[in-house]
């Protein structure tokens, strides 16, 4: 059971650290996946907590919404990021003069809350789909969730601090 978890995490781990690193030449924005690799690694994500859990006959009924709710997450997010990079793009173009001089904080607080309200309106949709299953799973089904929680937010944690260390590096140099 404990390696079953091990590999799943492991490949987890394989797969997305190298893209969550990637670099775009000859600057600092993280190179956009395509959407081929959203797909797959949405795939092995998915793959990885249904994996983990081994859920029972009677279990897999409430897994389709999840994976449903996962997918459309990741869907959502790409869009994000993509939005993201037009702006990114369009003050790109201009000058540093010409960025600062046009900047409008309000714009970008609307931005950011518009963003915020889709996620948050994406995590209660994946808590929505979680909560007819979770009671459901025993003990141990509960604390491998937990272990891989755990792991996952570690792996986020630290793909963030590189990438503020890098950003860091990029600044000084």
């Amino acid at each position: 059971m404990t390696k079953i978890v091990a590999a799943a995490v492991t490949t987890l781990f394989l797969t997305a650290s190298p893209l969550a690193y990637a670099q775009a030449p000859g600057g600092g924005a993280l190179q956009r996946l395509s959407t081929a690799d959203v797909t797959a690694l949405t795939d092995a994500r998915i793959n990885l907590v249904k994996a983990a859990l081994q859920l029972t006959p009677d279990q897999e009924k409430y897994w389709p919404a999840i994976e449903e709710t996962i997918r459309a997450r990741a869907k959502d997010r790409q869009a994000r990021l993509q939005n993201v990079e037009a702006r990114i793009t369009e003050l790109r173009s201009k000058s540093p003069v010409e960025a600062m001089r046009d900047r409008n904080p309000v714009d970008f607080l609307h931005r950011r809350a518009e963003a915020l309200t889709q996620r948050a309106a994406d995590l209660k949709k994946l808590a929505d789909a979680w909560q007819p299953l979770y009671p459901t799973l025993s003990q141990e089904q509960k604390r491998r969730m937990a272990a891989l929680t755990i792991f996952v937010f570690r792996e986020m944690r630290d793909g963030l601090e590189q990438r503020r260390l890098q950003s860091e590096d990029d600044d000084q140099g």
